[in-house]
């Protein structure tokens, strides 16, 4: 979701787009949130989706979010080592074969697999280890001349 609502990387499709989504809430459960909404967009755009859960514990969480976080609808979406070809996939290590267009990163630490991804999401709320684990990928992603995105989301 850039500035002009695509999830299409059109700066230099050779390389890995970074989008920094920094949300209005120091709530854990808002990178939650945020990532449905963000799996749902890439979804409708048949966007293969790797969301990277920091643990067991968060994967839980979120895949009982993706089932209900609308009232109308589901997300279709599988844990990786199920079935690493559905459309969204949730996993905690390095994916064996998976290779897609968007990978929602939850988890503090740039994952070590990053670059068999189109655009990597990164998401921000206003929690101090949250925003300064964000810096730090902020500067790594810089210093290696990836194309980088801030997204200030407001509060609604």
């Amino acid at each position: 979701m850039s500035r002009q609502g695509s999830l299409t990387c059109d700066e230099r499709p050779d390389m890995t787009r970074v989008d920094f989504y920094v949300l209005p809430s120091a709530d854990p459960d808002a990178r939650l949130i945020f990532a449905c909404r963000l799996a749902e967009k890439a979804w409708k755009q048949d966007m293969q989706t790797y969301i990277h859960c920091a643990d067991e514990a968060q994967r839980v969480r979120l895949d009982e979010r993706l089932w209900s976080f609308r009232h109308d609808s589901f997300l279709p979406h599988d844990l990786v080592e199920d079935k690493p070809d559905s459309p969204v996939v949730l996993g905690i290590e390095a994916p064996d074969a998976v290779r897609g267009e968007l990978l929602i990163n939850l988890d503090t630490r740039i994952p070590s697999f990053f670059t068999q991804f189109a655009r990597i999401a990164e998401l921000v709320i206003d929690e101090p280890s949250i925003r300064q684990a964000a810096r730090e990928s902020f500067r790594f992603y810089r210093e290696r001349g990836y194309a980088l995105q801030d997204h200030r989301l407001p509060r609604v």
